[in-house]
């Protein structure tokens, strides 16, 4: 039963684009639920990225995805210009009662929706920004402050949707656990891990690998085993990384597929990593998480738990960032030190000092590199001090 006034009945044939990256679309799962909870006889489709299909077909609250060839302004993937009148047409003919905007503000993706031949459209417009004709009441202000999963569900508010939990979800089998014992056979022996991912899709997101080998070696002097983590294009990453630590580790950078990364986080203590897609695998999966935000937007994308999934950041000016590599020295990068983050950690582990002193450490202390974790002097490590440039 259609219970929003704003999205007159009969609607069973829905459309939602949300052609973005992982952490993306797990933001979009309460959105998405509301959707499903409003029409549970409809047929969901998500127009998307090809990565995606196999989320789509885990996820109850989809039924169908679509692959598109791109649209100008939307820089996440390419743009097959000769592809997009068969692309459009095919669109058209299906007939969508309603196609769902969830793609941003609308500048760039408002267009694409209102050519996709829906009866209704609906989404998120900036003050003054173009909708499809006659659907304006059914287009909000794009919010500008809040979580990700907030911004998102005030759409759903917007347009009457039934109200869901606002949980994050990531739906992994039993099967891949198995698959991952079967990749790593080590992992089965039950030691306690962590995982370090110290990847993310721009350079300018990254924390220097420098900085995580420190990291991973105090913690391995605590006691744990240390894993790598990294998609395909970032196996070079992990041989440096593996390279620079002077502790052993199991590097199954490149190796895993998303569901036994997902299988990897589950089982790991902790996930240690830059602002990236891993880091809402973590929160989704309620496994405590430290998050090293370079350059990215805290508030847009931390994890709603702030105690299990910690976040540590140095302000600047530029904050977000779209650059692939910063022109500013990477400032607010460099101005947060192994020491701030294993200070975070000892708390975030609930570990006896790491700082190899005779008490904790204490939240928000300034502290250099005589007084840091002994491991952290040693001479292949970078400095601790943060490099010129903005922070």
């Amino acid at each position: 039963m259609n219970h929003s006034l704003l999205l007159p009945g009969p609607v069973q044939r829905i459309v939602v684009l949300r052609a973005l990256g992982l952490g993306d679309l797990i933001c979009a799962g309460p959105a998405l639920r509301s959707l499903r909870a409003t029409f549970p006889e409809a047929g969901i489709s998500l127009l998307g990225q090809p990565w995606a299909q196999e989320f789509v077909a885990r996820f109850d609250a989809l039924d169908h995805w679509i692959g598109f060839p791109g649209w100008p302004g939307l820089r996440e993937q390419v743009l097959h210009a000769e592809r997009v009148p068969a692309f459009l047409a095919d669109m058209q003919r299906q007939r969508f009662d309603l196609a769902l905007q969830l793609h941003g503000s609308g500048e760039s993706s408002n267009g694409l929706l209102g050519l996709l031949g829906a009866r209704l459209c609906a989404g998120f417009q900036r003050p003054g920004a173009w909708v499809p004709p006659g659907q304006e009441e059914r287009f909000c202000a794009w919010p500008e402050q809040g979580h990700e999963s907030q911004r998102l569900l005030a759409l759903c508010r917007h347009l009457g949707l039934q109200a869901v939990d606002e949980s994050l979800e990531f739906p992994l089998r039993p099967t891949d656990r198995q698959t991952l014992l079967q990749l790593c056979p080590a992992l089965e022996e039950g030691a306690p891990y962590v995982c370090l991912h110290a990847g993310a899709q721009l350079a300018s997101r990254r924390w220097p690998a420098q900085r995580f080998a420190a990291v991973a070696d105090a913690l391995h002097d605590a006691g744990y085993r240390i894993v790598l983590s990294g998609g395909p294009a970032e196996q070079a990453l992990g041989q440096q990384l593996a390279a620079l630590m002077s502790v052993p580790c199991i590097n199954l950078v490149g190796l895993t597929n998303l569901w036994t990364l997902g299988a990897l986080i589950a089982s790991a203590r902790c996930l240690i990593a830059n602002d990236t897609g891993v880091s809402h695998i973590a929160a989704a999966l309620r496994v405590p998480s430290l998050i090293v935000s370079s350059g990215g937007d805290v508030q847009r994308w931390a994890p709603p738990d702030r105690q299990l999934n910690r976040v540590l950041s140095k302000p600047a000016p530029c904050r977000p960032c779209a650059h692939q590599d910063c022109p500013t020295g990477h400032g607010c990068a460099h101005a947060l030190t192994v020491y701030e983050v294993l200070a975070a950690l000892q708390h975030l582990l609930e570990l006896p000092p790491l700082s190899g002193g005779s008490g904790p450490l204490a939240e928000g202390t300034e502290h250099d590199a005589s007084s840091a974790h002994p491991h952290l002097a040693r001479p292949w490590q970078l400095p601790l001090q943060p490099v010129p440039g903005p922070a």
